[in-house]
């Protein structure tokens, strides 16, 4: 190995879109500094491949079948809690960023992002610093202030965005109605949202809620 690759930013890259994976693995091969050492398709890749190569920086896509984003990261943390990931999705969703900044992440970029965010992104995060947006950290923070709803709410909000009635969530969730409307008054005010619809709509907009 040259000296030049021996002081480079070693890099793992996960996606499971061949792809993406392969024009994010092009495009920093043609960035001088960085190596890209490994490449996983999956979560349970990714967490072999980190053990076995224990790389300086780790891409890792938000959302993949199976083992998503957050439960690998928390995985690879579990062995090497100084690990350095960061983020990649084409969701911007509040929820899915508080995740998987809660599960270790250092850094968060949409993939829409241009090459020189991508590379200041590494740099930064391998230098042990964070690389969050002003306006991802800021609904972060207001994640974090109190407003965050309880898992039961969140329960409540998913059977709301699958169209479900009060009654059929009372059924559903082993509750009374009385409670359920509790629970929605209480997300609705949290959310700041009018009604059910929009409620819904926030929540899948932010990430609380997936249908998929």
């Amino acid at each position: 190995m040259n000296e030049q690759l021996e002081d480079a930013i070693r890099i793992l890259i996960v996606e499971d879109h061949q792809v993406v994976r392969q024009g994010f693995v092009a495009l920093l091969r043609m960035v001088g500094g960085m190596d890209v050492v490994a490449e996983a398709s999956s979560g349970a890749q990714a967490v072999e491949l980190y053990r076995l190569h224990k790389p300086d920086v780790t891409l890792m896509d938000l959302r993949m079948p199976g083992m998503g984003g957050v439960e690998t990261i928390t995985a690879i943390r579990e062995g090497f809690p100084d690990a350095r990931v960061i983020v990649l999705t084409t969701f911007d969703g509040d929820e899915d960023i508080y995740r998987a900044i809660q599960a270790g992440a250092r850094g968060y970029l949409l993939k829409g992002m241009s090459i020189d965010e991508l590379v200041e992104a590494i740099q930064t995060v391998h230098r042990g610093r964070s690389k969050i947006p002003a306006a991802i950290a800021e609904r972060l923070a207001e994640r974090l202030s109190g407003n965050a709803l309880t898992e039961r709410e969140t329960e409540v909000l998913k059977t709301i965005a699958l169209g479900k009635s009060n009654k059929e969530i009372a059924s559903a969730l082993f509750i009374s109605e009385a409670t359920v409307k509790t629970h929605i008054n209480n997300l609705l005010s949290k959310l700041g949202a009018t009604d059910r619809t929009q409620a819904a709509r926030i929540a899948l907009q932010r990430g609380i809620v997936h249908l998929d």
